[in-house]
């Protein structure tokens, strides 16, 4: 009988590292793929042509990556995140393959500048803040520390906004990263699902009389798999970066088309599509939150589909699902996930419910991120019934499953039972999403010692009580090659000349640094390389703003997101009485200081808005005043993302991590900072409190109340208005900015924040900011003994090497997933 042998598939040869290599190769690519004559191509056609290259060389250690795992059978960890802020991606996988001296040379020779085309690439707009950027440093660590993962998230058109300024206010403009396409993706047709939404359930029997319910959406539309290679540093492993585009089921409906309903034609599609449109739309309205309940479902149904698909291609059944896969919620975004994956191993594969559930809980982990009750999310009952009818019936048979025990098995009482169930019965009855989460999870993990402690004791104390082994922590970190190796070329080198290169592998090892820390002459190399990376920002600003930094100045940034719990507020109003007592006393030796804001607003966060308007209107003034004799300037810079953070980050002298003690879960900022040699100025909160312990108290200047001061406070009645009246320079500075000195075209446009913080002062400006001006000259004596200020600063990037996010995977590998 004869046989048909399978053909042998040769793998490629390697690709060389070589320039001359490189070159010829990038040559092909512009010739070949662009369609492009080397001596008429722009630099972005040579951007193009360059990650081409380099994407080569990935997709051979992708490859390899991927058959490892089917070969051993490794755990895969999943991470379902709806942000992704990986931002720009060429430089940081030349630089984690090993090439970026190769690469240059390659592009010396052809005339062309890696800085410059680098440049061009877009900031991918997939995140807003922490959150994503957590989750882009996550995926890099994964793939450094060889745990085999995908991050699952949603591929935005747009995603969050461009910010513009305006006269000094935010507005809000499409980013169009992906108007040119990204080389970097591949979409696989072959991964695409159907994902429902309204309709309703049936109930039916199957032929062996088991029952079965069967959810017959009224839409449909299909999730279209886009992935990006994720690479790990030494290109050891290469992950996968999953993310999902929203198509309609039929593009245009033809015979609308065709009687002339063109408009109407395209009804479907246009609905499909603007799933995957924008990261957070406004949820102001009823459409906005009908928005981003479709979007939260949307990818995590699609990823959970593509999860169960490759499980089977592998294992025989669902059995072995806890012991083959973890799945990570990224906070409450993807909590959905836990009633939908009840709905597919129930009602799709045919598994009982107490099994389903049995195999959720030991797949599931949670992340949570913040202690603000407004960002746990919860959901309107008629709304999430309407949208997703047979989640509704799942959660509510959860929610028996949950409370039954408790009652009669722990006894709980009223007020427990109402606290853990998962709808919200104190007003209008909504679905809360953080409860579904925890009791969904096996691992509930905090981001920071403080916030972890926290969590037990306020937003689940009862869900705490019931399941007493569930919270654990895990301290945020950050990857040191992208937020070190790359963003500060010149303060890496240095440290490699003093110490070696073992910090590269194992930024634990910077702490070899200390010794150096005092050295006047390794003090001078710090400082120089500082005061460059300052110039480098100062160009940036007068380039886009036309405005002119000295250098020499203490540079005292404060990037991240506007919120009032982050206290941007109490920085300007320190500014402000900065600024009177400038004037005031001539005669004294002021420090002289340039203090950088940038972060985004939430479109529909007026207050947030606001703080930015007042952040130009006092600069404005101030900038513009002779009698400050340039002792003081202000500067916001708009469009905050990856990219500019990049450039502030090693450019800071002081870090600003001001937040109102007991509401910042962690921070990654401050981390990234440290890192860099700036002096953190801040509370008791969040991973601060760490910080603390690692770089010493000597090394960090730490002022306000403690958590349990804040809380004790509000309990007790906070007086803001005594506090007030018993500061001069607060109340000065009050008066000043409600009275309209700093907005004369609007007397009153600050007279509701500043009312706010008399009456209230919720997130306690009032109640620190005597003790954060008393801080900030505690800077200004420093930083006026230059030799114990980088003392302090190189101490700082000796000692952050613990909050590498490798470590933090490890934990997570480790103690929650069993992987790696």
């Amino acid at each position: 009988m004869n046989t048909v042998s399978k053909p042998i598939i040769p793998s490629p040869a390697p690709r060389s590292s070589r320039p001359e290599i490189l070159a010829e190769e990038i040559i092909e690519r512009l010739t070949y793929r662009i369609g492009k004559d080397a001596k008429v191509a722009k630099p972005h056609d040579w951007l193009t042509a360059t990650i081409l290259v380099v994407r080569d060389r990935i997709i051979d250690k992708w490859m390899a990556s991927t058959r490892e795992v089917y070969a051993t059978g490794a755990k895969r960890v999943y991470y379902l995140s709806l942000e992704f802020l990986i931002g720009r991606l060429m430089r940081d996988a030349i630089s984690n393959l090993g090439l970026m001296e190769e690469v240059r040379d390659a592009l010396a020779s052809l005339g062309v500048d890696v800085n410059v085309i680098a440049g061009l690439e877009p900031d991918a707009a997939l995140g807003n803040g922490g959150l994503g950027r957590l989750a882009a440093c996550f995926m890099e660590s994964m793939a450094t520390v060889e745990v085999p993962a995908y991050g699952y998230g949603i591929r935005y058109v747009h995603g969050l906004f461009r910010q513009q300024l305006a006269d000094g206010w935010q507005v809000e403009l499409p980013e169009n990263w992906l108007a040119h396409g990204n080389p970097w993706e591949f979409e696989r047709r072959e991964s695409a699902y159907e994902i429902g939404f309204g309709g309703a359930v049936e109930f039916i029997t199957t032929h062996d009389d088991q029952p079965r319910y069967v959810w017959k959406p009224a839409e449909r539309v299909i999730a279209a798999a886009f992935d990006t290679p994720a690479v790990g540093w030494r290109g050891k492993r290469v992950n996968t970066l999953r993310l999902w585009s929203a198509q309609p089921i039929d593009p245009i409906l033809l015979d609308a088309f065709n009687a002339g309903d063109h408009i109407g034609a395209l009804r479907e599609s246009n609905k499909a599509e603007s799933l995957t449109r924008v990261l957070y739309p406004a949820d102001a309205t009823p459409a906005g939150q009908e928005l981003r309940l479709r979007q939260e479902f949307f990818f995590s149904s699609a990823s959970l589909q593509d999860i169960l698909r490759r499980h089977l291609q592998q294992y025989d059944d669902f059995t072995s699902l806890p012991d083959k896969v973890a799945i990570q919620l990224n906070d409450t975004h993807p909590a959905v996930s836990v009633a939908e994956l009840v709905r597919l191993l129930c009602d799709v594969h045919g598994m009982d419910f107490d099994q389903a559930w049995d195999i959720t809980r030991r797949t599931f982990s949670y992340t949570n991120h913040t202690l603000l009750p407004e960002a746990l999310e919860s959901w309107a009952v008629p709304l999430f019934e309407r949208l997703l009818p047979r989640h509704m019936q799942i959660i509510y048979a959860i929610n028996a499953k949950i409370l039954i025990d408790a009652r009669k098995g722990k006894n709980f009482s009223d007020g427990e039972i109402r606290s853990i169930s998962l709808i919200d019965e104190s007003g209008d009855r909504r679905v809360r999403m953080g409860n579904l989460a925890f009791v969904g999870s096996h691992s509930i993990n905090g981001v920071s010692a403080l916030h972890t402690d926290l969590m037990k004791v306020t937003v689940f104390a009862d869900l705490h009580k019931l399941y007493p082994d569930r919270i654990n922590n895990k301290t945020n970190g950050i990857t040191p090659r992208r937020w070190l190796q790359q963003c500060n070329p010149g303060l890496t080198g240095l440290i490699r000349e003093a110490i070696g290169d073992e910090f590269l592998d194992d930024a634990e090892k910077l702490r070899a640094l200390d010794v150096h820390s005092s050295d006047p002459a390794f003090q001078q190399k710090f400082a120089a390389i500082k005061r460059a990376n300052k110039v480098a920002l100062s160009n940036l600003v007068a380039s886009r703003m036309g405005v002119k930094l000295d250098p020499s100045a203490m540079f005292d940034i404060q990037i991240k997101r506007i919120h009032e719990y982050k206290r941007q507020l109490l920085n300007i109003i320190e500014a402000v009485a900065l600024y009177d007592q400038i004037r005031s006393h001539p005669e004294l030796d002021w420090v002289p200081r340039v203090k950088l804001f940038a972060g985004k607003a939430a479109p529909s966060y007026y207050n947030a808005k606001l703080i930015i308007k007042l952040i130009n209107d006092v600069s404005r003034t101030i900038n513009n005043d002779p009698s400050v004799r340039g002792l003081l300037k202000i500067v916001f810079v708009p469009n905050y993302n990856v990219s500019l953070a990049e450039v502030m980050v090693p450019a800071a002298d002081l870090s600003e991590q001001i937040s109102t003690a007991g509401m910042e879960a962690s921070g990654t900022g401050n981390m990234k900072f440290g890192l860099n040699g700036a002096l953190t100025i801040g509370t008791l909160d969040g991973a601060n409190v760490e910080m603390r312990d690692n770089v010493g108290e000597d090394n960090i200047v730490i002022f306000g109340l403690k958590a349990d001061e804040v809380s004790k406070v509000r309990s007790d009645g906070h007086n803001p208005r005594a506090i007030i009246e018993g500061s001069r320079e607060l109340a000065q500075a009050l008066a000043a900015i409600g009275s309209g000195v700093f907005s004369p075209d609007d007397r009153n446009r600050y007279t509701s924040l500043i009312d706010g913080i008399y009456s209230h002062d919720w997130f306690m400006v009032a109640a620190d900011f005597d003790a954060y001006a008393q801080a900030q000259r505690e800077v200004d004596q420093i930083w006026t003994n230059q030799s114990a200020w980088y003392t302090k600063t190189i101490n700082n990037t000796a000692r952050m090497g613990w909050f590498s996010s490798d470590r933090t995977i490890r934990q997570y590998a480790d103690e929650i997933w069993r992987a790696g």
